[in-house]
């Protein structure tokens, strides 16, 4: 494969280097971000050697090339274009910017709480190790395991404000250090820790009229996400005016103690409120709502997907954690990312073009796999009818996972991963998320077979 030729086919498909503002690449796609998309000829870009698949999502003008392949077309399209001196950083403000607000919120929620993701999955993992050492009594109650592991599962949720605080403050441009501080003093020993007391009681304390309930932030994701935000206005306006030789000093000072009242005194007080505010509303939705709610939610969410908005549910997950101890969206979701994938393997099975199979079977698996963009985009919203189809699959297995009240223990795996934040929750949840699975697969696969689809 000749990678310089590819490279120049491309720009020039692109409406030359000058309509290319920055790009960067993953595992498997060049991600591109465009002056202006109506120059981009996507017919003759699929038809490169190569190419397996091109959309536009989120911002981005995106390229599919497959593993390995993508790390050596980029290396040669930066050369051609002139952007090796682009950053990732550059790149991603790039991507804001071509973004409506509702997904830029959305990108911006996203970039706070994927990097956190390991974490949150390493807690879960280890709640359900714990859990199932109780329940099969495989060590005493007392024992130094069930002590150490209960301390090493719940530390994640303890310190969340901690990290939400460094993330949140990293993308709203303020000092990462600072906004842990912040995170630090909202879940400071000294208030009461909510995380696993029940019912107690915290002391309050009269500070310039106000009667401060004393009580911590331990495991919530609303309080830290507005004081880090806070926070970072403040910075960055005090940064405007503090003169270069006392910057280290005043800067930091002024803005801890006053986004540490503000905190405190505001800022956490009313971020419970909306918190609990979300969970509530979404706790009776799926009460009320059973597997109605699931049907419409799986049937929507890749929907959802197209716009990008779904990156913010991260944030939603991350509250039903800290509030409740489980999270009962992310099957739902799992059930329509799947859906995609089984009606993406009936068009590799039903199509009678090699370049569409050669897209349509990895790009199926990797829907399997939880990352659904290739075959959303690459085939399914392609020839439409099979999006349909994958609609009605995650609809029907999404029903399913809401009336057996299938939930998982963490959040950001989809597809076969999601097994290992699944299963910890006991056999009866593992065995009915499989069903579901099976069924969102089967149910779109069946229905892209019946409803067809004409290749262009």
């Amino acid at each position: 494969m000749n990678y310089e030729h590819i490279t120049k086919q491309l720009l020039s498909l692109l409406g030359g280097k000058e309509n290319v503002i920055s790009a960067v690449h993953c595992a498997t796609r060049l991600r591109l971000v465009l002056k202006d998309e109506k120059k981009v000829n996507q017919q003759a870009i699929e038809q490169l050697d190569g190419v397996k698949g091109a959309f536009s999502s989120s911002g981005q003008y995106q390229i599919i090339f497959g593993t390995g392949v993508v790390n050596k077309v980029y290396e040669q399209f930066v050369k051609e274009a002139g952007l090796q001196n682009v950053s990732a950083d550059v790149h991603q403000e790039a991507v804001k910017q071509k973004m409506n607000p509702i997904a830029r919120l959305a990108k911006t929620l996203s970039n706070i709480f994927v990097p956190i993701i390991p974490a949150i999955v390493a807690s879960g993992l280890l709640m359900g190790l714990l859990g199932m050492m109780k329940a099969f009594k495989w060590v005493a109650p007392d024992s130094a395991w069930i002590v150490l592991l209960d301390m090493f599962s719940s530390a994640a949720f303890i310190i969340l404000p901690i990290l939400i605080g460094y993330s949140a403050a990293k993308e709203f441009g303020g000092n990462p250090f600072l906004g842990a501080v912040i995170g630090g003093i909202m879940t400071h020993p000294a208030l009461l820790n909510p995380w696993g007391l029940g019912s107690a009681e915290p002391e309050y304390l009269h500070f310039l009229g106000f009667d401060i309930a004393m009580i911590g932030y331990q495991g919530t994701v609303i309080p830290i996400l507005l004081a880090t935000y806070v926070m970072s206005k403040i910075e960055k306006s005090l940064r405007k005016v503090v003169p270069h030789a006392v910057d280290l000093l005043v800067t930091p000072f002024i803005t801890v103690i006053l986004t540490g009242f503000t905190a405190i005194l505001v800022i956490g007080p009313l971020g419970n409120i909306v918190g609990k505010g979300i969970t509530t509303t979404l706790n009776f939705v799926y009460d009320t709502g059973g597997a109605l709610a699931g049907l419409i939610f799986g049937g929507l969410y890749s929907m959802i997907v197209i716009t990008g908005v779904h990156h913010s549910f991260h944030a939603i997950e991350a509250g039903l954690l800290a509030d409740i101890g489980k999270n009962y969206l992310l099957p739902i979701w799992s059930m329509a990312n799947v859906a995609q994938g089984g009606a993406g393997l009936a068009v590799f099975l039903k199509s009678k073009r090699t370049k569409t199979k050669e897209i349509a079977l990895p790009a199926a698996f990797s829907a399997f796999l939880g990352i659904t963009e290739p075959v959303i985009f690459g085939i399914n919203l392609k020839y439409r009818k099979p999006f349909i189809a994958a609609a009605i699959g995650g609809a029907v297995g999404g029903a399913y996972v809401v009336f057996t009240n299938v939930v998982a223990n963490a959040y950001g795996l989809t597809g076969i991963p999601m097994i290992a934040i699944v299963a910890p929750m006991g056999m009866a949840n593992l065995i009915n998320y499989l069903i579901g699975f099976a069924i969102a697969v089967g149910t779109a696969f069946v229905a892209t077979w019946i409803l067809g689809f004409k290749e262009e």
